[in-house]
Parts: C-alpha cells; structure tokens; sequence
C-alpha cells in the first residue's frame, strides 16, 4: 500500500512539475499521431492546424501517419506513449464506435481530449436511377423496394448513419462496404448502389451535373455553400444531428496547463480566415471546444453508436 501511495504521488509530483516547466515546448519536437494514411481528408485537417500551431509554439511538430485497424494501430501507439505534453492523435468519430467493435488495449480512460478540431457533415446522396427527390420519397420507395447503402466500411460514420437512418425508418437496407470514396462513387454513378451518408467534397461535383442527388445531410447547421440542402432534423427527423469529426488527444495525465494551452491556440488558429477557407475546400467546418466539451461529445457518440450496433447486432467480419 506504501508503494502505491508513493507511486501515486510520485506521478502527480512529476506531473506538477512538467506543468510548471516553464522549458515546455521548447525541449524537443511535438509528435501528433494522424491514424490515417498520408493524404486523406484527416492527415489534411491535421496538417493545416499543426503548420499554424507550430509558428505559433515556435517548436517543430512532427505528424506520424500510423495507419491501419481502422484507426486504432495509431491510437494504441499514443496509449502507450509518455503524458509529457510532446505527444498527441487526432482521431475522428470511428474513435467513439471502436471501443464497441474491438478488442483494444486502451479504452477512454487512457487518453485526455485536448480539443475539437473540426466538424465533418455527412450529405445523403442517392443514385440519379431511384426515382425520388426528397427524403420523403426515399422512404416511401424503401419501404416497396429494397434498397442497399454504400459506406468506407464496417464501423464508419456512413456505416452508422445509414444504419440510424434505416432503423427510425423502418427500412431494410443492405450494407455495402467499400474502401474509400472513389469506388463507392464510381458505383453511385453506375446505380449499383443506392445511396450513401458521405461527405460534400468527391460526391457534390457529380450532383452540379446532374449525375447524383442530394436529399439532405446530417449535421447541426447548414453547410454554407450550399444553404438550400435540408437538415435531417429540419425534416422532422429529432436527434438526427450525426456527423464525423476530428478532435486532438493527448496521454491520460497530461499536464492540464498544456492541454488548456493546446486548446487556446488552436481555437485562436481556427479562427484565421485563410484556415477556415482550407477547412471548407476540404469539406470540413473548423470547430474548436474545450477538453471537457470534446470528452462529453466523445461519451455522447459512443453511447448513440453502441445502441445502433447493439440493435442491428453489428460485428466486424
């Protein structure tokens, strides 16, 4: 017991003093973990924020693409890595359905949320061979025809919405799971699938000509570009405000002054006009929060994602 004690005040002293180490950031590089291979819509986001923070911290940070297990090769990798404040992931929504699909050897106690990076909604867009333009009538036609729904794969928010969307409709839907966006457009575009929750940037082209729909999407607010799209909830649908997002973690017992550092200059950063313009050409809306704002939105994910999982009894193949 002695022991325990000792090593427990032990950390908190060496936490203490890291918090108070006037040296931070300044005695090595930061490293942020992106779970994502080099490229993809994450890595991006990640990429934009860390080259503004690093000018802003004057120290180098270093982004390492840990891809692979739907995210969680990478996230294990933070799990293990030291609370001294040079070490951070991004994740994104498939961090709150992974505990609930995986054998994993962290769960959310291992880690401290630092903040929200950005919002990523998701955009219901249906072949141009359903003979529907309007939500409404896709249900309709569900319910008399089967319909099957593309996704990036077991466990992604597509898989999940689509899922949600289905139950609260009482529709018998089946999942199609791809590997990136490209195919699943290419099958969008050919009427092989029937439709998909994606984000704005590779489908919405397809729609300005005329070869793709949108009904609607699934987010908290309208995307700006394009105002005339419908809100799931403006719809009559309650509570239908599902959409991915990116967030930064950090080691449990990070130092809580440099998680509130962390998460002031990047809600400074997020306010930069040319940032917000990299966000939205991306298909994201910037968002910052604060750590105990992130750690609820993970907690409140994780518990919606668990019901649909649980309800259409999902596994991983």
């Amino acid at each position: 017991m002695l022991g325990g004690a000792y090593a427990s005040e032990h950390s908190a002293s060496i936490k203490q003093s890291i918090a108070t180490d006037t040296n931070w950031p300044h005695q090595k590089p930061i490293t942020v973990i992106v779970p994502y291979t080099p490229g993809g819509a994450t890595d991006t986001v990640t990429r934009i924020v860390m080259n503004e923070l690093s000018k802003r911290l004057g120290q180098r940070i270093i982004i390492d693409n840990r891809p692979g297990a739907n995210a969680t090769i990478g996230t294990a990798q933070l799990a293990r890595s030291p609370a001294d404040g040079y070490h951070f992931a991004t994740v994104i929504a498939a961090h709150a359905v992974n505990p609930h699909l995986y054998q994993l050897p962290y769960n959310e106690e291992s880690f401290a949320p630092v903040t929200q990076l950005a919002e990523l909604p998701m955009f219901l867009f249906v072949s141009k061979a359903l003979p529907v333009d309007n939500v409404a009538e896709l249900v309709d036609y569900g319910k008399k025809h089967h319909l099957n729904f593309a996704s990036s794969g077991t466990g992604s928010s597509a898989h999940m919405i689509a899922l949600h969307f289905a139950n609260i409709n009482q529709l018998e839907m089946t999942h199609i799971p791809y590997r990136g966006s490209a195919p699943i457009i290419s099958d969008l575009l050919a009427g092989r699938v029937d439709m998909v929750f994606d984000p704005i940037l590779v489908p919405m082209p397809y729609v300005k000509e005329g070869r793709l729909k949108v009904l609607a999407l699934s987010a908290k607010s309208k995307w700006p570009d394009e105002p005339s799209i419908p809100l799931m909830t403006e719809l009559g649908y309650q509570h239908f405000d599902l959409s991915s997002w990116v967030a930064l973690i950090s080691p449990k017992h990070t130092p809580d002054a440099i998680i509130e550092r962390m998460t002031e200059e990047i809600a400074a950063i997020l306010k930069d006009d040319q940032v917000q313009q990299k966000f939205t050409q991306a298909g994201f809306i910037p968002k910052a929060s604060s750590a105990t704002a992130m750690a609820q939105l993970i907690a409140k994910d994780s518990q919606r994602y668990k019901q649909i999982i649980d309800k259409n009894r999902i596994q991983l193949e």
